[in-house]
């Protein structure tokens, strides 16, 4: 006697479409906005996510350097790093970090939401971060996407 087992769909590479997707950073939350873009290129808003491959889209972030934070991180949230030597942690803060570089805290927040592996790495090639509105992928004709609609 058999039984009925379903299979599990696995798509092949062939069949996997990229998209590339324009999101408007003004006046966005960073966390809820890294969130949301690490799912995007995770291709967990699409129905045939499967989690050991790259299904996920390009994502274009602009206007980086008009993010928000809520509460009191302004003052309070820092960027850690270390040389290896004794004595070589680096410290930036926030404002620091947007008034030098805004694309960096944008991306730092999305690689640490990515797997900590080749995958995420690979994943993390798709996001391009620019602090202004001017962008080089007109080519690509990127779909504008609202974050509220994924979730």
């Amino acid at each position: 006697m058999s039984v009925f087992r379903p299979r599990t769909y696995v798509p092949k590479v062939s069949e996997i479409k990229e998209k590339w997707y324009l999101v408007d950073a003004k006046g966005e939350v960073l966390g809820r906005l890294a969130s949301r873009v690490a799912m995007i290129l995770r291709g967990k808003h699409r129905p045939d996510f499967t989690p050991h491959m790259d299904l996920g889209d390009h994502v274009l972030v602009i206007n980086a350097g008009e993010m928000v934070l809520k509460g009191r991180k302004l003052e309070q949230k820092k960027y850690y790093r270390h040389s290896g030597y004794p004595g070589g942690i680096r410290v930036i803060d926030y404002d620091r970090m947007m008034s030098e570089t805004p694309d960096r805290a944008l991306t730092l927040a999305v690689r640490r939401m990515l797997p900590r592996n080749k995958l995420g790495r690979k994943l993390l090639t798709k996001l391009r971060v620019y602090a202004g509105s001017e962008h080089p992928h007109a080519a690509q004709r990127p779909e504008p996407i609202e974050l509220s609609r994924i979730r």
